[in-house]
C-alpha cells in the first residue's frame, strides 16, 4: 500500500535544496499556466488539457526522478559517467546529421515508440560532467601526466563542447565553463587550463565563422550590441521582454494576466522569467533569484563539506551548470546577454529537459546525503571517546 510517511522517511539530503526544488515546481507550474495561454488558443484547445497536464506530468515524473537518484549512492554514478560517455559522443554526432531541425537548428532526436524528442546537449552536460569529476578524482596523482591524464581530460571537453556548439552554442559556452571550473578545483595546472583554454577559442572562432550556425550567431551579437542599427524583426524577442518586465512594475499585473506571452515565441521556457516579473513584478522576478542563490550557497556548503573528492567535484560541477544556466536565461530575459535558447531549469516547460536537470539536482542530494552519514558517524565516534564523568 501507498505510504507517505515511509517515502518522507527515506528522503536524505539537504532539506533547503528540497524546500527550493518543492518552490521552483510550483512557481513553474504556475508561469507555465499562464504563459502557454495563447499557444493553446491558437490551437484551439484548452490550457488544461493541451498544455498543462502535460506540464504538470514532467514536473512531478521530475520528482521522482530526484528521489529515486538521490537514494543511489553518489559514487556509482564514476562508473556509470563512463557508460554515458560512450553513448554521447556517437549521439551528438547522430544529432548533427539526422537531427529534428527546430528553429534552424538540429538539436533535437525522436525517441522511437514514444515519439518524444530530447536535446542530446542535455545528456552531453550530465556524461561530460560526471565523467570529469571521475577523471579528475582517479587521476591526482598524476594529474600533470599529458598522456593517461590531461589529453583525455582536454580532449572530452573539447569534442563534446565543439559537437553541441554546431548546433547550441549558449549551451556549448556554458558547459566549457563549467568545466573550466572543475579543472581549476580539480588541481590542473595553469599551464594546462590556458592550454584548454586556447583550444576551446580555436573551436569557438571556427564555429562562430565556420559552422553552420555562423549567419543566426552573427546575427544575434550584432542585434545586442547594435539594436538601434539593426530592423525590428531581429529585435523582437528582446523588446518585448523588455516590454514585459517594464509593464511588471514593482509588484506585476496579478496572475494570468500577462500580454506579452501574446507576443513572445517562447514565453513558456525561453522567456519565461520575463512574464514572471511581468506578472509578479520586480519582487517575484528577486524571489526567483533569491531561490538559485540559496540553492547555490547550499551546493557550495556540500562541496566544502564534502570527504570524497569525487563527491565534492560531482556537486560542484553539477550545481554550477544549472545556477549558470538559470542566470544565463534570466540575463537574457533582462537584456544583459544576446538572445539564446537556454530554459530555466525546474522552471520552463520541457519534458525531458526536467527529467535531466532533475537527475542533477537528484545527484546532488545523493552527495548531500553522504556528507550528512559521514558526520553523523563522525560525531558518534568523538561522542564515544569522550569519558564519562564520575
Amino acid at each position: 500500500m501507498f505510504n507517505i510517511n515511509s517515502i518522507l522517511a527515506k528522503t536524505k539530503g539537504d532539506r533547503w535544496i528540497w524546500i527550493i526544488i518543492i518552490m521552483l515546481s510550483m512557481i513553474s507550474i504556475v508561469a507555465v499556466y499562464s504563459a502557454t495561454g495563447a499557444i493553446a488558443y491558437k490551437k484551439e484547445v484548452s490550457v488544461e488539457k493541451y498544455l498543462l497536464y502535460k506540464h504538470v506530468i514532467f514536473v512531478f515524473l521530475g520528482i521522482a526522478m530526484i528521489y529515486i537518484a538521490h537514494l543511489l549512492d553518489y559514487k556509482y554514478y564514476a562508473g556509470i559517467s563512463k557508460v554515458l560517455m560512450i553513448i554521447t559522443i556517437p549521439l551528438l554526432f547522430y544529432t548533427l546529421i539526422f537531427g529534428s531541425n527546430i528553429n534552424d537548428a538540429a538539436r533535437w532526436v525522436k525517441i522511437p515508440i514514444i515519439g518524444l524528442t530530447f536535446q542530446t546537449s542535455d545528456l552531453a552536460k550530465l556524461a561530460l560532467i560526471t565523467f570529469l569529476a571521475r577523471m579528475l578524482t582517479k587521476k591526482q596523482e598524476n594529474i600533470k601526466d599529458v598522456k593517461n591524464a590531461f589529453l583525455p581530460i582536454m580532449g572530452s571537453v573539447c569534442l563534446v563542447f565543439i559537437l553541441i556548439a554546431l548546433a547550441n552554442l549558449s549551451t556549448a559556452l556554458m558547459l566549457f565553463g563549467v568545466s573550466i571550473l572543475l579543472l581549476i578545483i580539480g588541481r590542473i595546472s595553469i599551464k594546462q587550463i590556458i592550454i584548454v583554454c586556447a583550444g576551446g577559442i580555436v573551436l569557438f572562432l571556427f564555429v562562430i565563422f565556420l559552422g553552420p550556425r555562423r549567419d543566426t550567431y552573427k546575427s544575434r551579437i550584432n542585434a545586442y550590441f547594435h539594436p538601434e542599427l539593426q530592423h525590428s524583426d531581429k529585435t523582437y524577442q528582446s523588446d518585448h521582454s523588455k516590454i514585459a518586465l517594464a509593464s511588471g512594475g514593482l509588484f506585476g499585473k496579478g496572475p494570468g494576466n500577462s500580454t506579452e506571452r501574446n507576443f513572445l515565441p517562447h514565453p513558456y521556457s525561453d522567456f519565461i522569467f520575463a512574464i514572471i516579473i511581468e506578472e509578479y513584478g520586480t519582487v517575484g522576478g528577486l524571489a526567483i533569484v533569491i531561490l538559485y542563490l540559496v540553492l547555490l550557497y547550499r551546493c557550495v556548503r556540500i562541496v566544502n563539506r564534502s570527504p570524497k573528492a569525487f563527491g565534492a567535484l560531482l556537486a560542484a560541477g553539477l550545481s554550477f551548470s544549472l545556477t549558470i544556466q538559470a542566470f544565463a536565461n534570466m540575463a537574457v530575459a533582462v537584456g544583459l546577454g544576446p538572445v539564446t535558447g537556454v530554459p530555466l531549469p525546474l522552471v520552463s516547460m520541457g519534458g525531458t529537459s526536467m527529467i535531466f536537470t532533475s537527475i542533477a539536482f537528484g545527484i546532488i542530494l545523493s552527495v548531500s546525503k553522504d556528507v550528512e552519514e559521514y558526520n553523523s558517524k563522525k560525531e558518534k565516534v568523538i561522542v564515544g571517546e569522550i569519558p564519562e564523568m564520575a
